[in-house]
């Protein structure tokens, strides 16, 4: 799917395209791991053990799971992976955004804006019931940008190790 659009104020506009990134798409996804390293200092997490490519083309198939890269020309310049968590309380699911990133030479274009409106129509059409976002409290851009298209919901978040160290990540 594509959504081209012009964003940010009148000054300060770029024009990008949104894909979403299916199972015959390994570049762009492994390109998306690579954005994501660069953006968030992580490459152990994002680059130093890049998944096969059978495993990530499976991923990319599945419908559950939302890759939508924008680009402008051929160059992804932000990213966004987001999972959906169907609901036993009701028929319904919610869309968990769990990585949202932009290169820094194109924040506050209103990149980050757009892949989340693209990602509505997918999320409707999947029968979601809301989308979330966690941010660090560090993190004011993000902070502001969520707040601006949201509800905020102050909330703890804890990681727990299926092994046996509570500690262990």
């Amino acid at each position: 799917m594509y959504w081209p659009g012009d964003l940010g104020r009148a000054e300060n506009c770029v024009t990008v395209e949104v894909r979403r990134l299916g199972s015959g798409n390994l570049a762009e996804a492994r390109g998306m791991n690579a954005l994501f390293a660069e953006v968030f200092e992580d490459q152990a997490s994002y680059a130093a053990r890049p998944p096969e490519d059978d495993y990530l083309r499976s991923l990319l198939g599945r419908d559950e799971f939302i890759a939508l890269g924008a680009f402008k020309g051929d160059a992804m310049i932000g990213a966004l992976a987001a999972y959906e968590l169907p609901k036993f309380e009701q028929r319904r699911s919610e869309i968990y955004i769990y990585d949202l990133a932009v290169r820094e030479d194109h924040r506050r274009r209103g990149v980050a804006t757009t892949l989340i409106e693209a990602l509505k129509p997918i999320a409707t059409a999947r029968g979601a019931w809301v989308i979330y976002v966690q941010a660090d409290p560090p993190d004011a851009p993000a902070v502001a940008l969520y707040d601006k298209l949201g509800v905020r919901e102050d909330v703890l978040h804890f990681d727990i190790s299926p092994g046996g160290d509570p500690k262990a990540r």
